[in-house]
Formats: C-alpha cells, sequence, structure tokens
C-alpha cells in the first residue's frame, strides 16, 4: 500500500476526530494532574507487601470495636469503614500497622468531578461513552498510522529515531514528539479502546464460580472448629497489597455470615469461624485487563507515570496543531503558473510527498517567472510533451526503500510514451537523506533514465540536496545559472522553507543618473534591525506590494544598507527604487547569503566585478579591519561620475590599507579594455593566488563570470595546476552574479 494512502488515511481519522479529540486530550491533560497530585497524599503506606490482613485485622480491632470494611486503594492507602468504642462512625485513611487513624477522604472538587465526567461521556450519558470509545479507537488507529508513516519516511524501523528531516518547525516536532511520546500516546489510545470494549459489554467478563464443600464442620465440635480470625492461615498469607477490599461478616458468631475478600483476580468468601474458604469467584481475564487498563490508563497507581500520561495527553493537543499547520501548509503551496505547457520553455517537474520539495520547485518557478521567463511547473505524473521547452528540471524525493513519491509512480512510462519532439538539456535535483542506503535512489533512476532519451542532453550532472540541506539547493541553483545563463539566487536563505519576515527600512538618499550611457544610481537605506547584516546579503523587494521580488546584493556600510542600482527603462525593480524620495519606508527582506561574505580565513582575495556587481565589494573592502591584501578588479561601460567615484573610494581604501589595488577597464572609451583583459595581465598573480589558498570573488553579469572562469581555467591548466573545479570545492571560488 503507497505512502499517500496511509497519509490520507492518518489525516481523515484526525480530521473525523479531531475536536473530539481535543476535547478528551485537554481534560485528559487536567486529570493526570490530578492523579499526580493524588499519588502525593501523604497517608500512602510504602510497606503494604510487608503486612498481612491477619496483623491489620487484630490491629485495627484494638481501635474499632466494629469494623464494617477495609479497603486498598491505587495510592496504596489503606480505609476503613467502622464504628469506635462510643459506636461513632470512623470513615477514613488509617495506619494499618498500628491502626491510628490518618485522616478522611478528601472530596473531588466540583471542577475535578466535571472534567471528569466530561472526559468519559460528554455528559451525553450512554451515547456519549460509546462516542468516547469511538474516539479512543480512532486515536489508536491514527497512531498506527502515524508509525507507518514515519517508518515509510525513514526507510524503515532501523531508522525509526534516525535524525529526522527538518523542512519546517511544526513538521518537524510533530515527527519528533511523535516518536518520543509514541509509548505514552499508545498506551493512551489503547486502554481507552479497551476500556471501552469491556464496559459496553462487548469483552466477555465470564466468571468461574467454585463452592467448596464444607458441610463436614457440622460433625466436628465448635471448639476445635473455632479460630481467632488473626489466626486464619489465608489471612496470614495474604499480604495488603493484594488486597481490593475486605468485607467483615455483618454478624459475629453467625456461621451463615462470611468475610468476603476481593482480591485483583478473584473474590472469596472465608467461613468466620473456621477461616475456610466456602466459595471462590475467578474473574475472567477480561476483568483483570480491564483494572489493568483502568490503572495505566488513569496513571492513579505511580506519579511518575501519571507526568508521563499528561505529557502524551498534551502532545496530543500539539499533534492536533502541528497536524493541520501541515497540513495547510501543503494544502496551500500552490502552483501558480503563468504560461501553459505548450508554450513554456523551462520546464520544472517535482515529485513530493510531504511538500517540500514543491515549495523548492515553486521558489525556482516564481524567480524564473519574475524575471520574465517563459516556465511551467507541474508534478511528474503530469509529464507530457513540452513543444517549445529547452530545459527541463525535475525536483524529486525518494522515499521508501529506493521508491517514487505518490506523484511521480506514473513518470516513467509518461517518459516513455511521450518522447519530445526537440533538443532539451535536463537536469535532476534529488532530495535525501545520505544516513540512509537509498539515499536519493530514485533521482538517481530519474537522471538514468533521462540520459537514454534520444532527445535529452544533460546540462548538468545529477546533484543531492542532504537532509534539504539549502546549501546544497543553492550550489545546484549556482550551477544551473552559469549553464543556463538563466539567473537562479545563490543565497541559500532564498530557498528556506521558513523566510525571513518583512521589516520596514527607511530611504536615507538616492542620486540621480548622472549619464544616460551609464544609467547607474546609488539608494542607501537604514534597516529597522541592524544586527547580523553582513555586505554580500541579498534585499528583497516587492516594488508591486505582491509576490513578485527583485533581488539585489548589498553594501554594508556605517550601519547603512547600500544599493547599486542599473536603471531599466521598463524595469519593475530598479524603476520604483528609482523613483523612491528621502524619508520614505519601504517594506523589504533581508536574506542572508553566507557564501558570499568576506572569508574570514583567506590571506589573500581578489574581487572581479562588472557593472552593479561593485556593490557588495564596496562594504567588504571597508569591513577589511585585519587590512588583508585585497585587490579588486572591477569593469564598467564608460567613465561616468559614479565609476570615478568608486575609484575615488578606492584610493581612500588604499591609503587606509584596506585594499592593495583597484584595477579598472572601461569597455567603451577610446583604449577600450576589459575586466578579461586585467586578469589575463595579472595571470601569474591569480595562478599563486589560487595555489596559496587565496579566494577569487565574482560579482556581476553570469556572462561575465562564464568569461572570467574560461581564462582561470586556462591559466590553472598552463601552469599544470587542477582545474577550477577543484579550487571551487575547496572554497576558493566564489560567486554571486545574475
Amino acid at each position: 500500500m503507497t505512502l499517500s494512502i496511509w497519509r490520507y488515511a492518518h489525516l481523515l481519522l484526525a480530521l473525523i476526530s479531531s475536536l473530539f479529540l481535543f476535547i478528551l486530550s485537554f481534560t485528559g491533560v487536567i486529570l493526570a494532574y490530578d492523579a499526580v497530585d493524588e499519588n502525593t497524599n501523604s497517608y500512602k503506606t510504602s510497606n503494604l507487601d510487608t503486612i498481612s490482613i491477619a496483623h491489620t485485622i487484630q490491629t485495627v480491632k484494638k481501635h474499632y470495636p466494629e469494623v464494617i470494611e477495609l479497603s486498598v486503594d491505587r495510592q496504596s492507602r489503606v480505609y476503613i469503614d467502622a464504628l469506635d468504642a462510643e459506636s461513632e462512625a470512623v470513615k477514613g485513611y488509617i495506619d494499618p500497622s498500628s491502626g491510628a487513624f490518618l485522616g478522611p477522604v478528601a472530596q473531588k472538587s466540583d471542577f475535578i468531578q466535571w472534567v471528569t465526567t466530561l472526559h468519559r461521556s460528554l455528559f451525553l450519558h450512554e451515547t456519549g461513552r460509546y462516542i468516547v470509545g469511538m474516539v479512543s479507537f480512532l486515536l489508536l488507529l491514527i497512531t498506527l498510522t502515524g508509525i507507518l508513516l514515519i517508518v515509510k519516511r525513514q526507510q524503515g524501523w532501523r531508522h525509526f529515531f534516525a535524525k529526522v528531516q527538518r523542512d519546517f518547525s511544526a513538521q518537524y516536532f510533530h515527527i519528533l514528539t511523535g516518536r518520543l511520546m509514541l509509548i505514552p500516546v499508545l498506551m493512551i489510545a489503547l486502554t481507552g479502546t479497551y476500556l471501552f470494549l469491556a464496559r459496553m459489554g462487548i469483552l466477555s467478563k465470564a466468571e468461574e464460580q467454585l463452592v467448596y464443600d464444607v458441610e463436614s464442620l457440622a460433625e466436628e465440635d465448635n471448639e476445635e472448629r473455632v479460630q481467632l480470625v488473626s489466626d486464619f492461615s489465608i489471612f496470614q498469607d495474604i499480604m495488603l497489597d493484594e488486597v481490593e477490599r475486605l468485607e467483615f461478616p455483618f454478624l459475629e458468631d453467625d456461621p451463615e455470615e462470611y468475610f468476603i475478600l476481593t482480591l485483583a483476580d478473584r473474590q472469596l468468601t472465608i467461613h468466620q469461624m473456621s477461616g475456610q474458604v466456602v466459595s471462590e469467584t475467578k474473574y475472567a481475564y477480561a476483568a483483570v485487563w480491564e483494572k489493568l487498563n483502568l490503572d495505566l490508563h488513569t496513571g492513579q497507581t505511580n506519579r511518575i507515570w501519571a507526568v508521563v500520561l499528561g505529557l502524551g495527553a498534551a502532545n496530543i493537543l500539539f499533534f492536533i496543531y502541528s497536524g493541520f499547520v501541515i497540513t495547510i501548509r501543503r494544502i496551500g503551496t500552490k502552483i501558480k503558473n503563468k504560461y501553459r505547457a505548450d508554450n513554456a520553455e523551462i520546464v520544472l517537474l517535482y515529485g513530493s510527498e510531504n511538500g517540500s520539495t514543491l515549495a523548492i520547485a515553486n521558489r525556482i518557478l516564481k524567480q524564473l517567472l519574475d524575471q520574465g521567463e517563459r516556465v511551467f511547473l507541474c508534478n511528474m505524473d503530469q509529464y507530457k510533451v513540452y513543444p517549445q521547452a529547452r530545459q527541463l528540471v525535475i525536483l524529486t524525493c525518494t522515499y521508501g526503500l529506493g521508491e517514487a513519491p505518490s506523484n511521480a509512480k506514473k513518470f516513467e512510462q509518461r517518459l516513455a510514451d511521450h518522447p519530445q519532439k526537440q533538443p532539451i538539456g535536463f537536469s535532476v535535483l534529488g532530495f535525501g537523506s545520505s544516513t540512509y542506503p537509498d539515499f536519493c535512489a530514485y533521482a538517481q533512476q530519474v537522471d538514468e533514465w533521462l540520459a537514454a532519451q534520444s532527445w535529452a542532453t544533460r546540462t548538468l550532472p545529477l546533484h543531492s540536496v542532504n537532509d534539504k540541506s539549502t546549501a546544497d539547493v543553492a550550489t545546484w541553483a549556482q550551477e544551473w545559472s552559469r549553464a543556463t545563463m538563466k539567473t537562479l539566487a545563490a543565497a541559500q536563505s532564498v530557498y528556506a522553507a521558513e523566510q525571513p519576515r518583512l521589516q520596514q527600512f527607511v530611504v536615507i538618499s538616492k542620486t540621480d543618473i548622472s549619464n544616460d550611457q551609464d544609467p547607474v544610481f546609488v539608494v542607501v537605506l537604514k534597516p529597522q534591525k541592524s544586527n547580523r547584516i553582513t555586505s554580500g546579503d541579498l534585499l528583497a523587494i516587492y516594488p508591486q506590494n505582491d509576490a513578485k521580488e527583485r533581488f539585489y546584493s548589498i553594501a554594508y556600510i556605517d550601519s547603512t544598507i547600500q544599493l547599486i542600482v542599473k536603471w531599466h527603462p521598463h524595469g519593475l525593480g530598479s524603476g520604483f527604487l528609482y523613483r523612491l524620495q528621502a524619508g520614505e519606508r519601504i517594506a523589504a527582506r533581508l536574506l542572508t547569503n553566507a557564501n558570499f561574505h568576506l572569508p574570514k580565513k583567506a590571506k589573500r582575495i581578489a574581487m572581479i566585478a562588472n557593472g552593479t556587481g561593485i556593490a557588495p565589494f564596496l562594504g567588504m573592502i571597508k569591513a577589511n579591519k585585519k587590512k588583508r591584501p585585497i585587490q579588486l578588479y572591477a569593469g564598467f561601460r564608460y567613465k561616468s561620475a559614479s565609476n570615478l567615484r568608486y575609484a575615488e573610494f578606492a584610493d581612500v581604501q588604499i591609503e587606509r590599507k584596506h585594499l592593495s589595488a583597484y584595477h579598472v577597464a572601461y569597455s567603451r572609451e577610446a583604449n577600450k579594455q576589459y575586466v578579461l583583459d586585467l586578469i589575463q595581465r595579472d595571470a601569474h598573480f591569480f595562478k599563486n593566488l589560487l595555489d596559496s589558498d587565496g579566494v577569487v570573488m565574482i560579482c556581476g553579469a553570469l556572462q561575465m563570470q562564464r568569461d572570467v572562469e574560461v581564462i582561470l581555467e586556462k591559466i590553472l591548466k598552463d601552469a599544470g595546476m587542477s582545474d577550477l573545479a577543484y579550487y571551487r570545492n575547496k572554497g576558493q571560488l566564489l560567486t554571486d552574479c545574475y
């Protein structure tokens, strides 16, 4: 049976029983607290297993001439119902060793009695008991299906307690507490169901009645037959910890009156003169189990167990909350396609069970749509012919033992039935956990199936995402952007399940465009909160106050955020920013871009930028308090006023030893030169830089990044060094291009 069936069953059961589960769990927490309070009562006797019935009878008879009943409750308290020497009624707890009266029975408060009735029958009498019983049974089914879901998710029983992949808080703690509270919740459900079946008479309680032959007593001399009660062997052999109730004869010396001794598994009728057992009623196993289940369900026999039950009941309340959050999130993760499958140039397919893979796919879809790309997203089982597609991206998780998620089970067949008519590049991004032997196994199958298609050409090798790592997703996004020249953000936080909150930024200043040939301006913003902001982070703005984002790499200088923006006549983001005036406020989201911060351990750094890509480097250079050697290579089209200001900035920073050298190239001036020419000129410097654990940072246009990497690859090859991928994997090549 597929995982989705269990998930839908789990959800349906929860929906049906949620209201009643909430009531029963909430009242269960209160009653568990009351049980803890009862277990702390000072009337408790700790050594009942060493005190015999005979000793207790002998003791209490000295204090109370007439005893009606003795009983022992679940808290190991000994209760007496008797008359004292003045024929006054005595009802309460005693010390069975001394017979001393300890105190009366504390009456339950009206509130606890009200809660107890609500918990047991919902104030609906017999109908309510049926409802409560059915809800207990549904909770049992919910627990069992929940266990199956965890087993399936964790790829077998062996990994039941392995690390949980954290998609978002509600989902993470739903699974984590589900495993930790498994036994208490399962016990609550099992015992509640059993008590319902027992009390409704569904379980047989047939008793075995044994009557013993005591006629011979009448033939013997009475004096030989009469014994002291304290000498009865049965009373000497049975300790108080085995006793539930002992009823005394109504009339002493009347052979027709008996002691009635109730134990956990049987009831004995005992002759009051001889101590012989007259009859015995053996309880059915169902009745014995009913008492055991009652003790386990209420926690009245053990304080620690009562606390555990209370935590279990409280956890059910959390299950209800987190379960609905998960459901709403999964349902709420909607696909907002702007283009159809038959006119999209980029097709995204996802295979997802819990919605997290779809969430990543949606963020990719959104970025590409915001840039004007014709992109379409659907699940893998909806795969078909895409007549205008140029790129196919598949994001899929693996469930069970290398199995496809529920919405990708038909993909292999659909792939065979719908061959594409034109060459299409493909890239597969697999999600899973490396702790399991079948890590991304289904994604590997999909990658192999696509590689075998005559129309498919590989854009990137298979990429694996371990434990929903946003770093892995960001790495793939960066490489895919470089391969396709389609911009995806390389910041990990862009792909995080929980996005930072919007905050207010005050516009401090904005420059005018100084040159139509180089329409660049600077916006300075004051953040509402200035902690944990670093040059190289991203600012996401929302020009139309909707979901359309525009990302800008920031410089963080003197507690302000500085954006360098190129104005485009019909640009949504640049137009919005250019219309800002000093004193205005905008709502934006600050996203950490930890992979593009100033390296802390690098001894030497080369920064390469073109156009507005210089922005984060300005902040990093200003923050170079350790005065490490940094060389800045920048390429622009013209010697505009703004570009000349960068040269002035560089001179100041060189004087302060925050910057070692500034190299600039202008591609549209008389002696045109590109930043690539500067790198080629300083090939020896870059070879030595990478060879001595230095770091190269690139920010700007994707095409510039690609061209720079080609040159660096050639420099390394000519020097007989490792390829550029080697230094990228070592963290010596950091890029943030668009």
